[in-house]
């Protein structure tokens, strides 16, 4: 599925089935798990640098060819590819380990093609190892349920993170792809997650409560204690003062997404007494690393709803909506 415009809904393209450069792989798409973040693109919230580009980012699939020079990855090896498909690997940041913040990225299903389609092109050294499952567990639906891990999951991670290892009491606005895996990994830690939803949404609230939520509640809502952190997973500006009134002094409040709306005027009383506001950028592969670590170690549920990939706008259209449970996962 191709993006030709801004603005514009996906289109099916037939191509032929690529060639991978050196360094590069070709995989079979199993799964591509849909991001709010395609959304943006999809909506024109994020600058396009590239077009006509296929959208995806949270992919599984299998090695059918590889590029010249690539080592450690064998022909129907089971891989992610993450949003973070490139980085330059000698900038200052990538030099001290961030290359989440490298000067020039190249980001899977933005800057190169994505995995809404039958076929992706990766840069091996960004591909994720994954196991295969056992023979008596149906490949596909384990592809489908490590899809979300490979953005919701590792965002949510790399945002629980900042949140920092006191935050015993943690506050999750927007309880979809990404905070409905988290909620369970801070559980997991020993933390008490209060869950923040669209106004009304009771179901989500039930939602919630049913992965281990102490509270939940709308996010016009204050929660019953102050929080030690928060984390916003819904692009909602107006939400960040909303999260600075929640939290106790020296509490934290961390901005997970890639695209928000303005945060709009307010006191500084708010903000004071220690208070902070962070922001997550993209990921890292030790990121990677450590959280498909720790799933492992702790099973969590991923519910999802999938779509045939010939269904793509639809399920931009529920997630725009707010339609979902969990995550929306794509399968050719």
């Amino acid at each position: 599925m191709v993006l030709h415009a801004a603005l514009l809904p996906l289109e099916f393209e037939r191509r032929n089935i690529p060639l991978p450069g050196p360094g590069e792989l070709r995989l079979r798409v199993l799964a591509c798990a849909v991001c709010r973040t395609d959304l943006h693109i999809v909506d024109g919230e994020l600058p396009l640098p590239v077009l006509p580009i296929v959208p995806g980012h949270e992919i599984v699939g299998v090695v059918e060819a590889i590029g010249a020079g690539v080592t450690g990855h064998r022909l129907g090896d089971r891989v992610g590819v993450p949003w973070l498909g490139h980085s330059c690997g000698c900038c200052d940041y990538c030099l001290d380990g961030h290359e989440n913040l490298c000067d020039t990225p190249r980001f899977t299903g933005y800057h190169r093609d994505g995995g809404f389609a039958s076929h992706v092109i990766a840069e091996a050294a960004f591909c994720l190892p994954l196991a295969m499952p056992d023979a008596d567990t149906d490949a596909n639906a384990d592809a489908v349920r490590i899809a979300p891990l490979l953005c919701a999951g590792l965002i949510g991670w790399r945002s629980l993170k900042a949140a920092g290892d006191g935050a015993r009491r943690l506050g999750l606005y927007g309880f979809g792809a990404a905070a409905h895996l988290m909620a369970q990994a801070a559980v997991a830690q020993g933390r008490e997650v209060f869950a923040f939803t669209r106004p009304g949404d009771l179901a989500a609230q039930a939602f919630a409560r049913s992965l281990g939520a102490t509270w939940a509640g709308g996010s016009d809502e204050r929660p019953p204690v102050l929080l030690d952190a928060a984390i916003l997973f819904a692009p909602v500006g107006e939400l960040v003062p909303a999260a600075l009134r929640a939290v106790r002094k020296g509490g934290r409040v961390v901005c997970g997404g890639i695209h928000m709306s303005d945060i709009p005027a307010f006191p500084y009383r708010l903000l004071w007494q220690e208070r902070s506001v962070v922001s997550v950028a993209n990921l890292t592969r030790a990121d990677a690393k450590e959280f498909l670590d720790f799933a492992q170690a702790h099973p969590l549920q991923v519910h999802v709803k999938t779509y045939p990939l010939a269904q793509a706008n639809e399920a931009l259209a529920d997630l725009r909506a707010g339609r979902i449970e969990g995550a929306a996962v794509l399968v050719p």
